[in-house]
């Protein structure tokens, strides 16, 4: 394949003598260096028409157009029928890497099927290509944000750890160097809301502990693992845009962090430079380019680069800045093996048929069954299937456009929690209710005679919380939350119900952490099931009924009501997530139940270690019921007399399958990474002597804890 890919591009083998090692090295080196030469035959309007999402073709170098922009966040994106995954936030649920990556290499088969399809019928198109702008790695760090539902969640160890699965499920480990798609970090750096302002907000002020230890973790580690592209954000960063800050894109980006991947800008954020209104810090479209270029944007989503020509007309950019640009781009594609009529890859041959296959939607399901949190439950669940007084009701029960989250594909079909449900009980009734906010028109009553349990489908829709959406209804704006409790009429309905004597089973569809309080308090069961994807009403179901154990865990906190949120446009971590609030939440991160009952014992942990060594952590964990099942085991560290401001911080997980009145023995191996925390002397993560304090157990919020010494 080797050889081969040098005959494709034009390169003697010779040149680069190969051995088990450095295939992907050469590989890369390869593309790199046809690419270079390709650069020296362009003009520079073939080179601008290359620095575009919609990249142009040059036909007499045989380069063909292609579209850049590609969305795979939960499944493959607009681009018809695909199996549609549970939301990014589910997927945090799952607290598993492995099903994440195993996730993803589905995502990118189908991908590259739908590819093959395309490019058979000569369909260059947006959401044709190669080049997927996934995993959002943005840190959750406000519940109001609408696009929060995209991410892993609040915690920057998941998020890491999940987007690592992510990028290497998307980009394959083809042993000699081929990418089967390239992922994309986005959005670089310090971005999480608010919608509303985004193309006009300033993140300033940002304490160095929080920027180091909160918001860029994720990034550098999925920079290090090689992802191929990385998105700059719509909003500025202590004054300077994101796609054009220096010390973002080079400081930080590219000479701290050697990353020698594509920059992406955010669709039209280059406009946002110049336009009024929005951040006005530059002059016209072409200074705005010319910044950007210089600042390290090799690729725009738009089309402001077609200013760049007059932009080295006035000395604000270099033809030499322009070459190197093109030069990335082109050597992506090479890796890709989308550049050359005789490229070939292993993976041309995977047909159309590997779409919505059975198995593809068994792993939907799989990943719906294992994002299921359980809140709570009083005793009530599992449910009978012989139970006749059961009701389904809410405004979610029957809606599965809600399922499947924002950028989705298309699935052949969807099962409904409605559709779920009735395939335990075929038989069991159905009422709407109430709508999601406001009621338009009257509903009509239910009769609720013979009814003992109601399973009310709650919460909030992706056509209410999303990526800046004109949405104007009483607790949202623009696409964002203004408030997380759920929404009133909700409320009032739930109150109705209880007054008439019902039991409860809530399950709560939302991409974000909602304000349960009152119906914690009135509900007799409350399940959180997000954006379940294509089969999540069979996942429901399956929970309610005892079909599967429930062992998803929190991504996020849920806190109690408004009045435990720091402001939305307040960029500093203090009192947010379990990670700085001092307030008790309603659900701590890392929180959910299960139908079994787990207890730990005291662990096995070396007193005395001296720094980057490596530490074992091992823990005997018992299932204390009659029922398999899971627990997500967690570690969180905390240093002893830390200056900084956190409580702790969770390090290491696994999630464990443990039989009925069984225990297993739960390894971890700690290394010098584990005990990071901010040093303010040198302003970065270090790790230092001193104790530091292990929590473990099934949340953020376990009691039981050891200490080790560093030396």
């Amino acid at each position: 394949m080797i050889r081969l890919l040098f005959a494709i591009i034009g390169i003697s083998a010779a040149l680069f003598p190969i051995n088990a090692n450095d295939k992907a090295i050469s590989v890369k080196a390869a593309a790199k260096q046809k690419a270079d030469s390709i650069v020296q035959l362009l003009t520079l309007d073939e080179k601008i028409g290359l620095m575009m999402d919609r990249s142009k073709p040059v036909p007499r170098l045989g380069i063909p157009e292609y579209n850049w922009w590609n969305e795979a966040l939960h499944g493959v994106g607009r681009a018809g029928v695909a199996t549609v995954f549970p939301q990014a936030i589910a997927m945090g649920a799952t607290f598993d890497p492995v099903l994440i990556r195993e996730t993803f290499d589905i995502i990118s088969d189908e991908a590259r099927a739908k590819y093959n399809e395309f490019r058979k019928s000569g369909d260059h198109g947006r959401y044709k290509g190669l080049t997927f702008w996934t995993p959002n790695i943005n840190i959750f760090r406000d519940p109001r944000w609408g696009r929060g539902q995209e991410t892993y969640g609040e915690d920057p160890y998941l998020t890491t750890q999940l987007g690592l699965a992510a990028v290497a499920g998307l980009q394959g480990d083809d042993p000699e160097g081929l990418l089967k798609t390239m992922a994309c970090a986005k959005h670089f750096a310090v971005h999480s809301g608010p919608e509303w302002n985004r193309h006009s907000f300033d993140a300033k002020d940002v304490p160095a502990e929080y920027l180091w230890g909160t918001y860029l973790p994720a990034f550098e580690e999925l920079v290090n693992a090689g992802v191929g592209q990385v998105m700059c954000a719509y909003n500025r960063f202590d004054g300077e845009p994101c796609c054009g800050n220096t010390r973002l894109l080079q400081h930080i980006l590219r000479e701290m962090w050697d990353f020698d991947g594509i920059i992406v800008s955010d669709c039209s954020a280059i406009r946002d430079f110049y336009k009024p209104g929005n951040h006005e810090t530059h002059k016209d479209a072409a200074e705005a380019s010319s910044v950007a270029v210089v600042s390290g944007t090799n690729l725009e989503c738009g089309s402001e680069y077609s200013n760049l020509k007059e932009g080295i007309e006035r000395g604000l950019v270099t033809e030499e800045d322009i070459n190197a640009s093109v030069a990335r781009l082109l050597a992506a594609r090479f890796q890709l093996g989308e550049l050359g009529e005789d490229a070939v890859t292993p993976w041309d041959s995977l047909p159309g048929s590997v779409v919505d296959s059975p198995l593809h939607r068994q792993k939907a399901l799989d990943v719906a069954r294992k994002s299921m949190v359980l809140l709570k439950n009083n005793g009530i669940l599992p449910l009978s299937t012989n139970d006749k007084s059961i009701i389904v009701m809410g405004p979610n029960a029957a809606d599965t456009v809600m399922q499947w989250g924002n950028y989705s594909g298309t699935p052949s079909h969807t099962i409904s929690i409605l559709d779920g449900i009735r395939s335990k009980i075929n038989s069991v009734k159905y009422a709407q209710g109430t709508s999601h906010v406001v009621n338009e028109g009257e509903l009509p009553e239910v009769d609720l005679t013979g009814v003992e349990t109601v399973i009310f489908v709650s919460g909030i829709s992706p056509k209410l919380e999303g990526e800046e959406m004109k949405v104007n209804l009483p607790g949202f704006r623009r696409g964002d939350r203004e408030t997380i409790e759920l929404p009133e009429v909700q409320r009032e309905y739930l109150k109705k119900l209880k007054a008439q004597g019902k039991k409860i089973v809530l399950v709560n569809c939302s991409g974000s952490a909602m304000g349960l309080a009152p119906e914690d308090a009135i509900c007799d069961a409350i399940l959180q099931a997000w954006y379940p994807g294509q089969e999540g009403g069979q996942a429901v179901a399956d929970v309610l009924f005892g079909d599967y154990n429930p062992a998803g865990r929190l991504p996020v906190t849920f806190y109690r009501d408004d009045s435990q949120l720091p402001d939305f446009e307040d960029y500093n971590m203090a009192g947010r997530t379990y990670r700085y609030m001092k307030e008790k939440p309603l659900y701590p991160f890392g929180y959910g139940l299960s139908y079994s009952d787990f207890s730990y014992g005291s662990p096995k942990l070396q007193e005395t270690a001296e720094i980057g060594s490596k530490i074992p952590f091992i823990v005997n964990v018992s299932n204390d019921s009659n029922t398999d099942g899971e627990e997500v085991v967690q570690l969180y560290i905390r240093k002893k007399d830390d200056p900084g401001s956190i409580n702790k911080t969770l390090r290491a997980f696994k999630r464990v399958e443990i039989p009925a009145n069984s225990s297993i023995d739960v390894e971890f191996i700690l290394d010098e990474d584990s005990f990071k925390t901010y040093d303010p002397v040198n302003e970065e993560m270090a790790t230092t002597p001193g104790e530091y304090i292990i929590y473990y157990g099934g949340s953020s919020s376990t009691p039981n804890s050891k200490t080790v010494k560093l030396l």
